[in-house]
């Protein structure tokens, strides 16, 4: 059982930074695969990024690529968005995600999830 929480939301300009943070509980964190998904207003969940349990591996969106990386602390039990270059459009409330095994960018494969954090660019 893990359970995550996220934190590091707030409002940015366009062309700004932030890091999202994801705080998990449990001692098996490091078993786990985590990803990061968003929602937007009237829009579907969307795949933002993936890393493996050991931080061998990463994926991305294609609409990321470049300007977010996804990093993970085992020894604090934490995963990071780093988003840099903000565009309006990455506005939505962003979520994190464990599943055991392999990276998948599908939110049904993802057992556990946190509550969510409102990131919001302004143009």
């Amino acid at each position: 059982q893990v359970q995550l929480v996220e934190s590091g939301g707030g409002l940015v300009p366009a062309g700004g930074s932030l890091r999202l943070s994801c705080a998990a509980s449990g001692r098996t964190f490091s078993s786990y695969t985590m990803g990061w998904f968003r929602q937007a207003p009237g829009k579907d969940e969307e795949f933002v990024a993936a890393i493996t349990w050991s931080g061998g591996n990463t994926y991305y969106a294609d609409s990321v690529k470049g300007r977010f990386t996804i990093s993970r602390d085992n020894a604090k039990n934490t995963v990071y968005l780093q988003m840099s270059s903000l565009k309006p459009e990455d506005t939505a409330v962003y979520y994190c995600a464990a599943r055991m095994g392999g990276a998948y960018s599908s939110r049904y494969e993802y057992s556990y999830w946190g509550q969510g954090t409102q990131v919001t660019v302004s143009s």
